[in-house]
């Protein structure tokens, strides 16, 4: 399996954890292709990964998800990994705020998303961590 895909199964699980509970933070570890890799007979002018994620990849995302209660959080380039795996290697981090896990959910399970967005992500990317996480409450 890829590492640039997320399951059915694995939102299922997501979901069912989190139940209700927003809003969401989704943790992206991206890392580009040196150019991105579209199917054959793309129509697409050649370009980079990290290119086809932030020129492409994103507004087809942003037109996908209109009306949903969603944010960029955070984007920041990666200059190191301090701990972590040997080799692990990663170009950006990008954080996106949702209102909650069924939003998301809704976006990546459209249709609209497999056939605007996805093909954008799946050609950009090299490898991809997606991490859903919340803010806990502290002890005061």
């Amino acid at each position: 399996m890829s590492t640039i895909e997320c399951t059915p199964a694995a939102l299922q699980a997501a979901g069912e954890r989190l139940g209700d509970a927003g809003p969401v933070y989704m943790v992206n570890l991206v890392r580009y292709r040196g150019e991105a890799a579209y199917e054959a007979g793309s129509t697409f002018p050649s370009c980079s990964g990290r290119e086809a994620y932030f020129q492409r990849y994103a507004p087809a995302f942003n037109t996908v998800a209109q009306g949903e209660d969603y944010g960029l959080f955070w984007v920041g380039n990666i200059h190191g990994v301090l701990v972590g795996t040997d080799g692990e290697a990663w170009d950006d981090i990008v954080i996106v705020r949702y209102a909650s896990f069924a939003v998301l959910r809704r976006i990546l399970e459209s249709p609209a998303y497999a056939e605007q967005a996805e093909p954008h992500r799946i050609a950009a990317l090299a490898d991809w961590k997606f991490i859903v996480t919340t803010q806990p409450e502290m002890p005061r």
